[in-house]
Parts: C-alpha cells; structure tokens; sequence
C-alpha cells in the first residue's frame, strides 16, 4: 500500500523531519560534548539548547498545519504523538549536555560513550523514516531495526550502571548515573516514535 500524498500536505511531514534533524544534530554535539574540554563545555551545551528551541518552533508549525488543514497526510493523533516524541527527545539531550557541563564531567567513561552511539544509530534510522512517511511500505524495516537498537542500548545502559557502582564513589556514580540515565531516556522516546510508526503501518495496511 502506497500513501499518496497532495503537495500543499506536506508541511507537516517537512516538519517532522526537521526536528528529526535537530535529533540527530544533538547526539552529535553531546559526542563532541563528551570529548571536549571544560572550556568549550558552555558553547556545546548552548548549541544544544539551539537545537531544542529549533525543535519547539518545528513543532509549533506542526501543530499550526494540523489545525489549518483540511485533509493531513497522516491522523492528526499519529502527527502530534510523532512531533510530540520527537520534541521530548530534543528536550532530554540537552539535559544531558547540561549535566555534563553542571557536574563538569569530562572523563566519561567509555561505556557511556557506547551508549551514545547506539542512540545516534537509531536517531539516524529515525530521521530517515521520517523522510520516508508518505511510503508505509518502505518502513517495516526501520520500525525492527529500532526496536532492535532499543533492546541494546537498554543492555548497555544496565552495565554502564554497574560498571559505575562498582568504580565510583557514590557521589561520583550519582553524577554519572544522571547522565546515562538521560542516555536512556532518550533511547526510550525514539523506540516509541518506531512504535508509533509500527502502529501507524498497522492501522493503514
């Protein structure tokens, strides 16, 4: 099954798939982020906040084309729970910058590093589906894949956690600690938007 799509209709995909952009714009300043010295901890974590706020006006016109259009190229339940998903992911990155840049952390341990990759694989995948919504049929693929990624970067989180427990003093884990949790949580808002894609493929087959 092919959606077909009018042209004027696309406003709100473009949309999602520019904050999809700015997604996977942050887990590439946090990588830089977490290799940088203490003095360019500020620009990258403002950098960060740029992304976000890029996000919310994304996210602003989104909701302004579900309103003001007659006929949306997907539910409007479907565009909101996507753009929404999409936006919390931005949010949650740029607290991790900012954990990294309060607590001054500048030897991340590798593991988190490891974790960080696995989320920018799947924030890659992400802002390709996006690109891809007027054609269902193509995305089954990316809907596993994420799902997949997901299953490993919550392994990666448990052992990062115990890795920690295990190294640090418990100040010093608490701080780690708050930065793979952020990690995780992100993780856990792209597996829901592959799932909200998941549900979407159901619904229109």
């Amino acid at each position: 099954m092919k959606f077909r799509l009018f042209p004027q209709e696309t406003a709100g995909l473009q949309a999602l798939v520019s904050m999809a952009e700015h997604v996977l714009a942050g887990t590439h300043t946090l990588a830089e982020l977490l290799g940088a010295g203490r003095s360019n901890f500020s620009s990258l974590t403002e950098s960060l906040r740029q992304h976000e706020a890029a996000s919310s006006a994304n996210f602003a016109t989104l909701l302004t084309t579900m309103r003001t259009s007659f006929i949306n190229p997907l539910p409007r339940e479907d565009l909101y729970a996507l753009g929404r998903l999409l936006n919390e992911t931005t949010e949650v990155l740029t607290g991790a910058g900012e954990i990294v840049e309060l607590y001054t952390l500048d030897r991340v341990p590798s593991r988190v590093s490891d974790q960080l990759e696995i989320l920018a694989r799947q924030c890659e995948l992400t802002l390709t589906a996006m690109k891809s919504l007027n054609d269902l049929d193509s995305l089954e693929d990316y809907w596993l894949e994420v799902l997949r990624l997901s299953k490993r970067a919550d392994h990666t989180h448990r052992a990062v956690v115990s890795e920690l427990l295990a190294a640090h003093s418990p100040t010093t884990f608490t701080k780690y600690r708050m930065l793979t949790d952020q990690f995780a949580a992100a993780s856990h808002r792209i597996r829901a938007v592959a799932t909200q894609v998941g549900s979407i493929i159901v619904k229109e087959s």
